[in-house]
Formats: C-alpha cells, structure tokens, sequence
C-alpha cells in the first residue's frame, strides 16, 4: 500500500504497526478544531520522512544522494520533507534534531498549495457548548428544516483563509478517464505535489463539492484535468455556484480533441512533461475571456401538430462549437460507443481510428448529402440557405473557438477576413462540404439563427 500524500510503502498489515511502534503519521492536510483553539492559526511544520532512495541533492552538504537498490537495502539513506520536498542525508553532519521543529515554508509550490491550517475539520454536532443565553427559536417549516439538515451533515470541513497577495491557491480537478491511465497518474502526481484536499476525483461526486469549498477563498485558481468535456463541466457547475470574482480556469488536456486547450493555448494533449513545470506556469500564465453561448430551441410554428420534436437540450451551454450534419452524428456514434465499453476507448489512437472508421462509412452512405434541404440558415438577418445548397454541405459548424476536429483551422484571416479570437463576441459559421475539407463557404456573425424545416424529417 503506497500513500499518495506523504510515498511511504507499507503492508496494509504493518499500518498499525508503522503507527504505533514507529509513532509514523502521515503528515496533516488539515487541522481539526477544538473549543479553545477554534480561532487559532497554526504554523506549518516539516513532515520527515526516512527514505530509503532519494532523488536530486542534499540541502545542507550539495552532495548528490547515494543509488541503492530500494527493495534490498535496508538503511536509511536520506530524510526527506514531503512538503517542501527538502532532503538532507541520514547523518549528523546534515540533519540534525532542531530541523525537526522547523516551520516548513511549502516550497516551490507554496504560491500555490493550500496550507492544512486552512481547512478545518468540523466537529461532530453536540461537540461545542455555548455558554450565551440561547436565543429564542423562530418557527421554520420542516421543508426548511430539513435542507437545513441536510447541509450539516455533509459539511465536515470549512476553509479559514489567510489573504496574501503572493498566495494563489489551484483547486485541480481530474478525469482519471480520460486519456486511458493518464488521468489516473495525473491525480497521483497532484495529490504529493500539493495539498492532497485541493486535489479531486471528479468521478467522486463531481466538481461541485470542491467549488462549494473553496468559494470564499480569495485569488482562487482552478485547473481541469480532462478532455473539453471535463472542462465544460467545471464551467457550468462555476455558473451554477456562482461564484464571485470568476475564479481563473487553466487546462491540462488529455484524450483526443482538446480544442478548447489548444485554442488558449495549452496544448493539444498532455505528453508527460513534468508537472511541477504545469504547475509553475498555472501561477504565471495570463488570463484571458472566453465567450460563450446559450443555445435555445424553440418548436417551428409552421410544424405540424402531429411532429414532435425536443425543446430541451443535454447542454445548453457552447464552448467550443454546435454543429449539424455528419461530424455531429459521429460525434454522438463515438459518445454513445465510448459510454457503453469505455475500456476500448484507452488510447488516443483508438479514439482517432474510431472517428475514422465512422466517417468514412457516413461519407460512402451519402447519407447527409441534402442537408440543405433540412434547414434554413440566417446570419445576422441574412438568409445563407442558397449558399448551403450551392455548395451542398455534409455539416454546418458555428465556431466559438479558432480550432475544431482535433487541431483544424477551418476559418482563418484570408477566408474571412477576420481572425477568430475566443473573446470576440462573433461566432463564425462554415460549411463542410465533406468531414475534412472546407467549402467555400464561410460567414462571420455576431448571431446566428438556425430553423428547422418540419415538413421533412433529418435522417
């Protein structure tokens, strides 16, 4: 059994025993509360650790650590803090008692890391007695009370910030399903390079927990760790909450795609460059807007009463891009296949050859050559429809963001004129007259409207 927080290894029988022969803890992410000590702000101390192998160099002599075989070597080579990540070497001449009471100052990541006298640990009801006068009880409905309730008893911890201007917390939130096991790494990695309570699973309930956590903590930062999907949930539940000031959002990209990751510039895929670099440059990279849009759907007056169609969407919320035609329906192939044997969706590779194989079948079907005849298109009061059939579009794109399909460009300053930015408050809307290649066909709009036809039906 490894611990993610502090690297110590040990039998799940020998936990008792490291605990209570050793009197070996693993260092305190947050501080539990007591009556007297309730207003207090503790220090941080130090987390020793005895290591056995140790990286890099020791802080008091400069001399690397000696390489030892860790599973057959039984000395202790190096203690290490598993905070600051300080080493010094298993002697006197390097580490001696009065370190042991040194306050630790976080190290490279301290800008960032959210200090365990931050978060404190509730006590269970009944625990604090109040010596003032109780007041006089209002009469509350038992809907109210119950909510009431309900929010204590899921409330185990509150956060009690410091304000510094040169403290930044990052609240990171991972998809370990995301690009096969990198996700699951990734959290690993996070939960020793930072507080282990600002990292977390968003398979475990979500990003909402955290969000509703840390919301009053001033200068807040948050990083998704995931595909553009992962990434669009953490903004809509920061709409939901909202939280004010907007708290900035950086991307770790991992899986296929990632378009919004690119168009901010984060990359279009994580390829293990050291987290501790990701880190540093969440604390020094520049914030910038990113639009976005809510898409309505209303019925078409001039439909039949007997037509039924869907006025409420999964999303409503566009990000990247809303598209129809067939990248749309191999978009939503790829979901429905991914959601249903997720195990054959490990690799980037596979996710591509995926999308591949699906077009190339919906383009020799032909199925959505007469898209045209489906919609009505109008830009910014402007009926585009005549250009859609001219060209004879397999899909419609309205672009939010300058990247689409993993990495294209299909709008850029010679076609239209403008160069897309994710603030400019436009969307540009293009038509592809196969999965790949871009007809000519481009319009640059501040809205757009998009009517289906109810005497016929999309196939």
């Amino acid at each position: 059994m490894k611990c993610s927080a502090c690297k110590i290894i040990a039998h799940t029988s020998c936990i008792n025993v490291l605990m209570e022969r050793t009197k070996f803890y693993c260092k305190a992410t947050f501080r539990d509360v007591g009556v007297r000590q309730y207003r207090e702000q503790t220090c941080i101390h130090h987390h020793w650790v005895h290591r056995r192998s140790q990286k890099g160099k020791c802080k008091q002599c400069g001399k690397s650590f000696q390489s030892k075989l860790s599973f057959s070597c039984k000395e202790i080579v190096a203690l290490s803090c598993s905070w600051c990540k300080t080493a010094y070497h298993n002697k006197e001449s390097c580490f001696n008692l009065q370190k042991i009471g040194e306050e630790c100052n976080l190290g490279l990541h301290s800008g960032i890391i959210v200090p365990p006298s931050w978060i404190v640990k509730l006590p269970s009801r009944g625990s604090f007695k109040s010596s003032l006068r109780k007041s006089p009880k209002k009469k509350t409905s038992s809907k109210k009370r119950s909510k009431e309730k309900n929010e204590k008893d899921q409330k185990t911890f509150v956060i009690k910030p410091i304000p510094s201007a040169s403290v930044k917390p990052v609240l990171v939130f991972i998809n370990p399903k995301s690009g096969g096991n990198q996700g699951a790494k990734l959290l690993q990695k996070f939960q020793w390079l930072l507080n282990p309570r600002q990292v977390f699973d968003l398979t475990q309930g979500g990003p909402r927990m955290g969000l509703e956590l840390f919301r009053k903590v001033p200068n807040l930062r948050v990083l998704a760790c995931g595909g553009d999907g992962t990434v669009g949930w953490v903004l809509s539940v920061l709409d939901q909450i909202g939280i004010t000031p907007a708290p900035a959002v950086g991307v770790l990209p991992l899986g296929t795609g990632n378009d919004l990751a690119r168009s901010l510039g984060w990359g279009g895929g994580y390829t293990d460059e050291p987290i501790s670099k990701i880190l540093s440059n969440i604390g020094e990279s520049d914030i910038v807007q990113l639009d976005r849009w809510e898409l309505k759907v209303e019925k078409n007056p001039d439909a039949g009463a007997n037509e039924e169609g869907k006025e409420n969407l999964p999303l409503s919320v566009v990000n990247n891009y809303f598209s129809l035609g067939v990248d749309a329906h191999i978009a939503l192939e790829f979901h429905e296949a991914r959601e249903a044997h997720p195990e054959r969706f490990n690799s980037r590779l596979r996710n591509k050859m995926f999308y591949g194989q699906a077009g190339g079948k919906d383009l020799l079907r032909r199925k959505w050559k007469g898209l045209a005849e489906f919609v009505t298109l109008e830009c910014d009061g402007k009926d585009m429809t005549p250009k859609l059939k001219d060209h004879k579009v397999h899909a419609i794109v309205f672009l939010n963001i300058p990247s689409y399909g993993g990495g294209t460009h299909p709008w850029n300053r010679t076609a239209g004129g403008i160069e897309p930015a994710t603030d400019d408050g436009l969307i540009e809307v293009v038509g592809l007259t196969t999965y790949q290649l871009v007809s000519k066909f481009r319009k640059s709009c501040k809205y757009f409207v998009g009517v289906f036809k109810q005497d016929t039906v999309l196939p």
